[in-house]
């Protein structure tokens, strides 16, 4: 039976509103809880722009007044920030370059070269990331003190040359999604086995890479375990022990803290927004074929 037109326009009306309403309470729900994450951020830097007496107040202050800007040049006067923030930067660049090389010649071993043995070394790999690092701790500091790296930055950036079980798997598993024509193909054009790698296989992984480079440079900035371990000279400390320093020396100074934790957090945020769109491509990309 044909339905007359005036109900077929009738029932797309409806449709379309009942998609508009589905989307319009989509968004709600995903502003909603965007604006519950980026509460305490708020908080923090509301926090640093508060005069003392405002800080625990209660009911609390969302809104400074008067706005107290002289808390950041204050809080990066009392600690040397420029050293500390070129300390963490150096040591972030190295941990990204040594962790995006490694981890990639070894998922590229894994994912595109037949060798005997390969699914064995994959599954130990696999197994190794399940050990807690609490467990290694003892050991590999015993080790750095042999080899008398202790008070200096190779303990935070030596490990990332010799790979990251958790990023291997993530690249090799994105590498095992691209085409296995284009590296046959570039055979037959008379490619070497690293030429495959550096001139096919690494430009169609960027996404991947982003990502990869991006989880370590926040892993590596945010770093507080690793120099408490192994930093022992003022001169070399990051800009996590630079913080634990203030509270140690400036305790009640919270104002001042909140700037000061404010600073060393816009960089992340930064970084992240300028690779957001090849962030997210990386992460919804790696597949999960074996």
């Amino acid at each position: 039976m044909i339905q007359p037109a005036s109900e077929r326009a009738s029932r797309r009306r409806r449709f379309r509103l009942i998609a508009f309403a589905g989307l319009c309470a989509s968004h709600v729900a995903l502003i909603s809880i965007g604006l519950l994450f980026a509460l305490p951020f708020y908080w923090l830097v509301s926090t640093a722009l508060k005069p003392d007496s405002q800080i625990f107040a209660m009911p609390p202050v969302w809104i400074p007044h008067p706005v107290v800007w002289s808390n950041y040049p204050r809080a990066l006067h009392y600690i040397p920030f420029a050293l500390y923030t070129w300390n963490t930067v150096k040591i972030c660049l190295y941990t990204v370059i040594g962790t995006v090389v490694s981890c990639s010649l070894a998922a590229y071993s894994l994912a595109r070269i037949p060798w005997r043995g390969r699914n064995l070394v994959f599954a130990t790999l696999i197994v190794s990331m399940i050990l807690p690092g609490q467990v290694t701790m003892i050991p590999t500091f015993a080790i750095f003190k042999w080899l008398g790296w202790i008070g200096t930055i190779l303990p935070l950036t030596a490990p990332a040359f010799l790979g990251n079980a958790f990023y291997i798997f993530l690249l090799r598993q994105f590498f095992m999604t691209i085409p296995r024509e284009l590296s046959e193909a570039a055979r037959m054009d008379g490619c070497t086995e690293f030429a495959v790698y550096w001139r096919v296989i690494m430009p169609l992984a960027k996404p991947a890479l982003v990502t990869v480079g991006l989880f370590t440079f926040i892993g590596s900035w945010n770093d507080f375990l690793g120099p408490l371990l192994y930093l022992n000279d003022e001169r070399t400390y990051t800009l996590s022990m630079g913080l634990q320093r203030f509270v140690s020396q400036h305790g009640a100074e919270w104002a001042m803290l909140m700037a000061a934790s404010t600073v060393m957090t816009l960089p992340i945020i930064v970084i992240f927004f300028l690779a957001q769109r090849t962030f997210i491509e990386g992460v919804t990309l790696t597949g999960i074929k074996g």
